[in-house]
C-alpha cells in the first residue's frame, strides 16, 4: 500500500537497456510486498496464481513474472532474486530463470538487502534468456558492485555442451529435507548430464548450511529498510512482513557482524569447492508449488523461524553471488512443475547457460504448456 500510487520518475538501467535493444513492455507483474517472501500475494494486488494449478502459488517474489511467462502472455520477464526469487518461481511455474553473477546486471536503485540481490531473465527457453542477458548485462558506475567488463554475447557458444566438465550432484547439500517426487525428478535429471558427456559425482559438497547467518542478514536488511514505515503504515502492511521487520529489529550489532563473518567463511568454502568442480547441481526447491495464501508448504512454519526450510538450495548462492539457474526437469504426479538448479563459478554465467541449454536439448520443456482458462 505504501507505494500503491507511486510513479517512478525514471527508468532503471535494465529497462533502458531492454528498450535500446528493441524490447516492447507489456506491463508490470506482481510481487509480494517489498518482495519479502517466496509466494506472491499482497494487500495491493491480491493473490497471484500458478497457471499449472490455480490453487497453487507461482512462487515468489517474482511470481507474477513466472505466471505470465508460463501462461504465454509474453516470452520474457525481469526477475529480482534476493534469496531465490527468480529460481523459486521459475521452478514452480515450469520456466527457465537465471540469477546472474552479482554485479553482472546493474541493480538500481540499490535494494535494501544490497549484495544479496540480483536481477536476471525469466523465459520459456534458455536461448531467450541468453539473448535477454546479453542486452541487460554490462557495467554501470552507479552500482558499486558492477564490474567494468566488455559487452558479452551469451548466445555465442551456447550449444558447446558440457562434455568433459566436472559436475557435482548434491540432492540435499548434506542437510536438506526434500519432497520425494522432487528428489526423484531431479536425480533423474542430474543423471542425464552423464549422457551429455560430463563427469558426474554425487554427494555432500561440504559447504555447510547457510541458513543461520543468512536469516540474520536478510531479516536485518528488511528491518533496516522498512522500519521507517511502521508507525504510519503497519495496519496496512502484510502481517508476515511486519513480523519479519520486528524480528530483524531484535538482532544486535554483534549478531549482524558475526553473520557477516560466517558469510565470508561460507563464501570461502564455496570457492574451494569450485576449484574441484565446474558445476553444482541441486533441486531448485525442496517442494513443488504449495497452496495459495500460505508463506510456506506447512502453515505456521514461518512463526517457527523456518521461512527458508522449503527452499534450502537457493539462498546460499545469493550469499556468495554465484550464477545459478533453475531449469524445468519434470512434473509431479499431480502435474506441478519441478526445477533443477545449476550453479557455476563466479563470472561463469556462460557455462551455466551452456549446461542449461544442453539439458534443454535432450529434455525439452517449452512445448508443454498449462491449460489456462479464458
Amino acid at each position: 500500500k505504501i507505494f500503491e500510487n507511486n510513479i517512478p520518475e525514471d527508468d532503471t538501467p535494465l529497462e533502458r537497456r531492454l528498450q535500446d535493444a528493441g524490447g516492447v513492455f507489456l506491463g508490470k507483474t506482481t510481487t509480494p510486498e517489498f518482495g519479502w517472501k517466496g509466494a506472491t500475494d499482497s494487500p495491493v494486488t491480491g493473490i497471484t496464481r500458478n497457471p499449472w494449478n490455480l490453487e497453487r502459488t507461482p512462487g515468489g517474489s517474482s511470481g507474477g513474472a513466472s505466471a505470465q511467462v508460463a501462461a504465454g502472455l509474453g516470452p520474457l520477464a525481469q526477475g529480482g532474486d534476493g534469496g531465490g526469487s527468480i529460481r523459486i518461481p521459475s521452478a514452480f511455474a515450469g520456466i527457465f530463470g537465471i540469477k546472474p553473477t552479482i554485479g553482472l546486471v546493474p541493480y538500481l536503485p540499490m535494494p535494501h538487502n544490497g549484495l544479496l540481490s540480483h536481477l536476471g531473465p525469466m523465459t520459456r527457453t534458455v536461448p531467450d534468456a541468453a539473448l535477454m542477458l546479453s542486452a541487460i548485462a554490462g557495467y554501470d558506475p552507479a552500482d558499486r558492485f558492477s564490474q567494468p567488463l566488455p559487452p558479452q554475447d551469451f548466445l555465442a557458444g551456447l550449444h558447446d555442451g558440457v562434455a568433459g566438465l566436472r559436475v557435482f550432484w548434491s540432492p540435499t547439500l548434506g542437510y536438506a529435507e526434500v519432497d520425494p517426487e522432487v528428489a526423484e525428478a531431479t536425480a533423474r535429471a542430474a543423471a542425464r548430464f552423464a549422457e551429455l558427456g560430463a563427469e558426474v559425482e554425487e554427494g555432500d559438497p561440504g559447504i555447510g548450511n547457510a541458513s543461520g547467518f543468512f536469516t540474520v542478514l536478510y531479516q536485518s536488511a528488511v528491518a533496516g529498510g522498512l522500519v521507517q514505515y511502521l508507525d504510519e503504515w503497519e495496519a496496512e502492511m502484510d502481517p508476515g512482513l511486519v513480523h519479519m521487520v520486528r524480528r530483524g529489529m531484535e538482532y544486535s550489532a554483534v549478531d549482524y557482524v558475526q553473520a557477516r563473518i560466517e558469510r565470508l567463511a561460507f563464501c570461502d568454502r564455496v570457492s574451494k569447492f569450485f576449484k574441484s568442480y565446474d558445476l553444482l547441481l541441486t533441486p531448485a526447491t525442496a517442494v513443488p508449488a504449495f497452496p495459495v495464501g500460505q508463506v510456506a508448504p506447512e502453515p505456521g512454519r514461518f512463526e517457527a523461524e523456518d521461512l527458508f526450510a522449503w527452499t534450502p538450495f537457493s539462498f546460499p548462492f545469493n550469499a556468495t553471488g554465484n550464477p545459478a539457474a533453475s531449469v524445468p526437469c519434470g512434473f509431479t504426479r499431480g502435474g506441478l512443475p519441478i526445477g533443477l538448479q545449476i550453479v557455476g563459478r563466479l563470472h561463469e554465467d556462460r557455462r551455466v547457460l551452456q549446461a542449461a541449454a544442453a539439458f534443454e536439448r535432450i529434455a525439452p520443456w517449452a512445448d508443454r504448456r498449462p491449460e489456462v482458462p479464458a
